[in-house]
């Protein structure tokens, strides 16, 4: 039976005899975040009155998240490249404690361990229903003890805008009081924002904000009736809208469908940048991660030109604040995109001759992909044996589709080198509660944890058998955090 370790080690070589924690153990040089985590997996005190010692420490030269981890019957020993990699350590120490009736041990064990990819994450999306500060923080900790190192929060929608924006506060007095289908909203002070930047660091996780132009913006329109222009009804959007739930969207009130790409801002208005301009800059003030998220998808209301002259533009925007923006992988539709935007592929595992072609554009114009094939990595697809979910990422997806695909192989002519990393997005059309938050994220995000941490399939023990098998002696460790996740009839659970 292979250790319960999600995402894989590179490399892994059992031991002798294992070592058993007891209260009082030493610890030395050990983040106070990891002790944290083993005493509340544990209850034990850990005080250091007693026997056994874990002891981690840095060293240079090492990868950057890298470590090796070792285990014997004296004690633990971490020696990490950087923080992250000794946040990490502690996370597979987290994995591989046993419970056995004298206590808890540890199994003897050598592990040397460093990322794939520098980009691993999870979107959650607060705009279509909002979710509070307690309810991220409670998600951080979900995705930082699976090795991913990114929140992507989306931020604004049609349904609702969720960031306080101080020169600009209609936005939040207007513009967040309405939920898709219906409901309270709400949103984020720039207190609570940074409240949020501040505990996701602590877990190694960088905040990734996405303020969603020049589409999904009929919040805005809300606030700024003089930005937005009228909704885009053509006879494409009525039948899409039709077939989903019939709610059409009417300017000046709030917007609870399901319809998208009908919203746009006016694109030729010089006022309109001053807005974005506004927005972005405070954000990047509060933002001290690399990157600036501008959205850019779902445009059906912006005519081609306009589209492709607001991304110039914005991309242009992000770069002078000094961060790197990030837009859907639509904008490799436009020419002349800031130096090094990244872009985030959310088609299909097979690709349509569309967003291949977008995606190929940004990597051909020097920049690099995020990967969130929407259907192995959409969060919000329901699994096969749960009615609960959205299923048009071609029907519902089973944990080894998320599981059994190789991102340097996804699309055509785009290589390991051009890929920055993975995510898996969270849509909450139709997520309310913390409770279906966990039901579709998991046990799915330790696939996309795994693609995105670890060596490529066919590597030892990378393999949808083992997986399976691994993912399974996690449930002990879920159940303990009060994670509900789906006992989906893939894997045997205890």
């Amino acid at each position: 039976m292979p250790l319960p370790l999600i995402p894989l080690p590179h490399l892994v070589e059992p031991g002798g005899d294992p070592f058993r924690l007891l209260a009082g153990a030493r610890l030395a040089g050990v983040p106070e975040v990891v002790a944290a985590l083993l005493r509340e997996r544990t209850g034990l005190s850990l005080d250091g009155c007693g026997a056994g010692l874990l002891e981690f420490r840095l060293a240079a030269g090492g990868a950057p998240e890298s470590y090796r981890l070792e285990v014997d019957a004296t004690g633990v020993r971490v020696v990490a490249a950087d923080e992250a990699g000794l946040f990490y350590a502690g996370c597979t120490l987290e994995q591989l404690l046993a419970e056995d009736p004298e206590g808890w041990i540890l199994p003897a064990v050598v592990i040397e361990d460093a990322p794939r990819f520098g980009y691993r994450g999870a979107m959650l999306d607060v705009a279509r229903h909002f979710f509070d500060v307690t309810t991220v923080k409670r998600f951080i900790d979900q995705l930082a003890r699976l090795k991913l190192n990114v929140l992507h929060l989306h931020l604004t929608d049609d349904h609702g805008w969720r960031i306080e924006i101080a020169s600009r506060p209609h936005l939040t007095a207007r513009g967040s009081g309405s939920e898709a289908g219906g409901g309270a909203g709400g949103y984020f002070t720039q207190a609570d924002y940074v409240e949020i930047v501040g505990y996701a660091a602590g877990r190694c996780v960088t905040i990734v904000p996405e303020i969603d132009l020049p589409g999904h913006t009929h919040a805005i329109g809300l606030a700024y009736p003089d930005l937005a222009e009228q909704p885009v009804l053509d006879a494409y959007l009525r039948a899409q809208i039709e077939a989903l739930d019939g709610v059409l969207p009417v300017a000046g009130e709030p917007f609870t469908g399901l319809g998208v790409g009908f919203s746009s801002l006016r694109i030729g208005h010089e006022p309109s940048y001053d807005f974005v301009a506004d927005v972005l800059g405070e954000l990047a003030g509060i933002t001290p991660g690399p990157y600036l998220h501008i959205g850019g998808d779902e445009c059906l209301g912006t005519p081609p030109a306009a589209f492709a002259d607001f991304l110039r533009r914005v991309t242009a925007m992000v770069e002078r604040l000094g961060k790197t923006p990030i837009a859907w992988h639509e904008a490799g539709a436009a020419p002349g995109l800031a130096p090094g935007t990244v872009g985030q592929y959310w088609g299909f595992l097979s690709p349509d001759e569309l967003a291949a072609g977008c995606a190929q554009r940004l990597v051909a114009a020097g920049s690099r992909l995020v990967l969130s094939p929407s259907d192995a990595a959409y969060l919000d697809m329901r699994h096969p044996e749960d009615p609960s979910g959205q299923d048009w990422a071609n029907g519902p997806t089973s944990l080894r589709r998320s599981y059994c695909w190789e991102p340097s192989e996804l699309i055509p002519g785009v290589g390991e080198t051009d890929i920055l990393g993975i995510e898996a997005p969270l849509w909450t059309e139709f997520v309310r509660t913390p409770a279906q938050v966990d039901a579709l994220v998991f046990p799915r995000l330790a696939a996309i944890a795994e693609i995105a941490w670890s060596a490529p399939a066919g590597a030892p023990g990378r393999n949808w058998s083992e997986f399976r098998q691994r993912v399974a002696g996690l449930a002990a460790s879920w159940r303990a955090q009060g994670i509900g996740f789906t006992a989906v009839r893939e894997v045997e659970w205890p």
